[in-house]
């Protein structure tokens, strides 16, 4: 019985550190999938504005037609996106236009919710090199 004991603890000790990792990579990169739709649907709002909604008007604007500056008169019945996706740890994607790094920006805080960090606390944006967006 204990050398079976031992055996899985081993295993565990082997296979639990390379599925954890896996696990924050699918994170990730499911933050960036979400980011890239965001993106999708900003241009599609923009084709039919000629504007990205404001940083106040935010990400909202893509399922509601949102009120003040730039004005959305052309906004598609339906809205861009059916609904806003919170990042892999549960939080609301943050977004700025303009943005810092382009037209506007459109980023998670990473698993801390916090600026900056590392690994899978890190920020992802459209501005990352891994990204095709903004």
């Amino acid at each position: 019985m204990m050398v079976v004991v031992a055996i899985i603890g081993l295993l565990a000790t082997l296979i639990l550190p390379r599925v954890l990792g896996r696990q924050e990579q699918a994170q990730i990169e499911k933050a960036r999938a979400d980011i890239q739709a965001l993106s999708s649907a900003l241009k599609l709002y923009k084709l039919d504005n000629f504007n990205f909604p404001s940083t106040q008007q935010g990400l909202d604007a893509l399922r509601s037609k949102p009120g003040g500056d730039p004005p959305a008169n052309n906004w598609k019945q339906g809205g861009y996106i059916e609904r806003l996706p919170k990042d892999p740890w549960g939080n609301d994607y943050q977004y700025l236009s303009p943005g810092q790094h382009g037209d506007y920006d459109i980023w998670s805080y990473g698993s801390d919710g916090k600026p900056g960090g590392q690994d899978s606390a890190a920020d992802i944006g459209n501005w990352d090199p891994d990204e095709k967006t903004g």
